[in-house]
C-alpha cells in the first residue's frame, strides 16, 4: 500500500507549504536527514536514470533510511520535486546586480541553458509550485529592468519572452539527444549518415531547394552553442528595438 501524503495546516485551516515548514522545522532527535541531502540524492537519481526513477521508496533506499523517514520533510513526490528544482536552481549563479538589462538577460539565459542540459529532467519538473531559488531568477531579471520606465506587465513579459526562447531551444536540444540515444547514434554526423538514404530521396523531389542549400553550405550544423546564442541575440535585439531600451 502506498504511503499517504502528510499535510499540515495552519490555524486558519490552510495548507502549510513546504518552504514555510522548512523555515520553522520541528526539533529532530538526530539529524540523519536534511532537506539538502534528500534533494541531492533525488537529483542524482534523476540525472542518472530520469525523473520517473525518482520515487519515495527508491529515495529511501539510496539514503539508507526507513521508507517513511523522508516524509518528515516532504509530504510526497510533489514536494520532493520542489526540493529538487530548488536544489538545481541553487546551482545557477545569478548575474551581478550592476549588469545592464541585456547583459543580465543574456547571462541568465546562458546559465539556465547550461543548468537545464546538465539536469535534463528539470523542464518536466518546473510545473511544480515555485521555489525560493527558482524565484530568484525572475527577481534578478526584474531588478535589471527596473528603472527603464517599463510597467510591471511589460517587464515581466520581457523576462517571459526570453525564458520561452530558452525553454524551447533547450527542449529541442534535449529531444535531439534523446532521439540519437534511441536510434543508437552517438553524434549528429552519425545521425546524418543513418538518415542519408531518406534525405537523399526527399531532396531529389525538388520540393526543398532552400533546405538543400542549407544542407550543402551550412557550416554550423552541429554548433548548438552558436545557434543558441545567435537566436538569443535576435530575441534581445527585438526586445530592445520594440521597447526602445
Amino acid at each position: 500500500m502506498a504511503a499517504q501524503e502528510r499535510t499540515e495546516q495552519n490555524e486558519d485551516g490552510e495548507r502549510v507549504s513546504l518552504w514555510e515548514r522548512l523555515a520553522h522545522p520541528a526539533p529532530a532527535p538526530r539529524a540523519t536527514l536534511t532537506p539538502g541531502r534528500i534533494a541531492r540524492t533525488a537529483v542524482g537519481i534523476a540525472d542518472a536514470e530520469g525523473l520517473d526513477a525518482v520515487t519515495m521508496r527508491r529515495l529511501a533506499t539510496e539514503l539508507g533510511v526507513a521508507p517513511m523517514a523522508a516524509y518528515r520533510y516532504v509530504s510526497g513526490k510533489d514536494e520532493l520535486l520542489e526540493l529538487m528544482v530548488d536544489f538545481v536552481y541553487g546551482e545557477l549563479e545569478l548575474p551581478k546586480e550592476s549588469a545592464d538589462w541585456r547583459e543580465t538577460m543574456r547571462t541568465l539565459a546562458l546559465r539556465s541553458r547550461e543548468m537545464m542540459l546538465k539536469h535534463s529532467w528539470v523542464t518536466r519538473a518546473t510545473w511544480s509550485a515555485p521555489t525560493p531559488n527558482q524565484l530568484a531568477v525572475p527577481e534578478s531579471a526584474l531588478a535589471a529592468l527596473d528603472g527603464l520606465a517599463l510597467d510591471p506587465d511589460t517587464a515581466m513579459t520581457v523576462f517571459s519572452t526570453v525564458t520561452s526562447y530558452v525553454n524551447g531551444a533547450v527542449d529541442s536540444e534535449i529531444a535531439l539527444t534523446h532521439m540519437l540515444k534511441l536510434r543508437g547514434w552517438s553524434s549528429r554526423e552519425e545521425a546524418r549518415s543513418g538518415l542519408a538514404s531518406q534525405m537523399t530521396w526527399l531532396m531529389s523531389t525538388g520540393r526543398y531547394p532552400k533546405y538543400l542549400r542549407y544542407m550543402a553550405e551550412a557550416a554550423r550544423k552541429d554548433d548548438q552553442q552558436w545557434q543558441f546564442e545567435t537566436g538569443l541575440d535576435c530575441v534581445l535585439d527585438g526586445i530592445g528595438a520594440r521597447l526602445g531600451i
